[in-house]
């Protein structure tokens, strides 16, 4: 069983068989055939695939990671990381000073707060986040906002 292909309209075989003389679908009088375009798809290559139309395309996708460092580089002018530094101080609570961490950077955990402040507490300052320069800057004055002593500098990659 065939179906026909008249210009751009896909007819079924039974539109094409039924169709009375005259219509303008008909086999015997029709542009189609005026035309010499008459094209015919074998249906059981093209039933259930929307009857001879063209599947819809697969575009592969990129999983992430995929790409060289050299690539994203490009794509992407990465700016030098800058590192936000806590300071200790003897007026606020570690309690208050967790809470703070947790609040202004995102996705701090309890027990990544827990352990910048004591770093803070023990050495006098800990990295509390490494991040672009505007990132790390908002960082800082927020946890300034909030009592708390902070800096930021650019990070060296070193000790």
């Amino acid at each position: 069983m065939d179906t026909t292909i008249c210009g751009r309209l896909a007819l079924a075989p039974s539109t094409l068989f039924s169709s009375k003389s005259g219509d303008k679908h008909s086999l015997s009088k029709g542009p189609c055939l005026n035309r010499g375009v008459l094209m015919t798809l074998s249906t059981s290559a093209a039933l259930g695939k929307g009857g001879g139309v063209l599947d819809k395309p697969i575009i592969e996708k990129t999983t992430p990671g995929r790409e060289s460092e050299f690539d994203l580089r490009k794509s992407k002018k990465m700016a030098p990381p800058y590192r936000v530094i806590l300071h200790n101080d003897n007026f606020n609570k570690r309690e208050y000073v967790v809470q703070v961490l947790m609040k202004v950077i995102p996705g701090m955990t309890v027990d990544n707060a827990v352990n910048i402040m004591q770093e803070a507490h023990i050495n006098g300052m800990a990295v509390v986040i490494v991040c672009a320069q505007a990132d790390a800057e908002q960082h800082c004055m927020q946890l300034r906002g909030n009592g708390l002593l902070s800096s930021v500098e650019p990070d060296g990659g070193g000790c």
